[in-house]
């Protein structure tokens, strides 16, 4: 995950620069703003006060606010596994806007657990996946994912990650379906998609050390919906199947 490269990626730069900026623990504690779409395929953005936090923690576990919780079970030289838990946001009456909010239903934020699996391909390279059910309804989520680190620039230590998301019926219904009475309010067709591929996305992650113990954090993630999400005509008549979500913080490493 990007976290685990991001922190080998902190770890050679270590080794090939001594006494710089990079030669520092590579936990990172901070707070920043992400400006991302209002909903799930809203084309207008809300700007959202966020923490920042990326560690390994004892006991194999690792926390980040960009992969979410992992505990492993498997650690080996190559393989990774165990569970898996993430947090996703939801939607309120003002994110839906004036022509949407008190027809479609709002929201609330959630969370997601299951379990993952990552593969170590290369030094630069890791592919992977989790399988993930939400705690407080019948949504399920499928991701697969490669993270690849790119050469260090000077200080810069940044990545990409390329991934794919699928969703289960009620996944789908929750955040694209619309009923026959929102239809009707909204003069669009009714909408109740079934499981199949949501999202496929390109990320790229960056840190820049402003001291030993400081920096910044960059996230710019482009998403594309596809399939019956991007067909729902919430997504047709109101939003956009291209999704931008960037995200910066100020970080301190401890």
């Amino acid at each position: 995950m990007r976290v685990v490269a991001l922190m080998l990626a902190l770890g050679l730069s270590t080794n090939a620069l001594a006494d710089n900026p990079t030669d520092g623990p590579n936990d990172m504690f901070g707070a920043g703003v992400q400006r991302m779409p209002a909903w799930l395929g809203s084309k207008d953005h809300r700007n959202q006060a966020i923490p920042y936090i990326q560690a390994e923690l004892p006991w194999h576990i690792t926390l980040s606010t960009l992969d979410g919780l992992t505990v492993d079970l498997i650690h080996g030289d190559k393989w990774r596994g165990g569970i898996y838990g993430n947090y996703m946001w939801g939607r309120d009456h003002d994110e839906l806007g004036s022509q949407l909010g008190g027809v479609i239903d709002s929201l609330s934020p959630r969370i997601n657990a299951g379990g993952y699996l990552e593969y170590q391909a290369t030094l630069q390279l890791n592919i992977g996946g989790n399988l993930s059910h939400d705690t407080q309804g019948a949504g399920a989520y499928l991701n697969l994912y490669a993270d690849y680190d790119l050469p260090a620039i000077g200080y810069l230590n940044h990545s990409l990650q390329l991934q794919w998301q699928g969703m289960n019926g009620p996944a789908m219904r929750r955040f694209f379906g619309v009923s026959p009475e929102q239809a009707a309010k909204l003069d669009i067709a009714p909408w109740s998609p079934g499981a199949g591929s949501q999202q496929v996305s390109l990320e790229y992650d960056a840190f820049m050390p402003t001291s030993l113990h400081t920096g910044f954090a960059f996230a710019l993630n482009y998403t594309r919906l596809l399939g019956q999400a991007a067909g729902s005509p919430l997504v047709r008549s109101y939003g956009t199947p291209n999704q931008l979500t960037t995200t910066l913080a100020f970080v301190y490493r401890l």
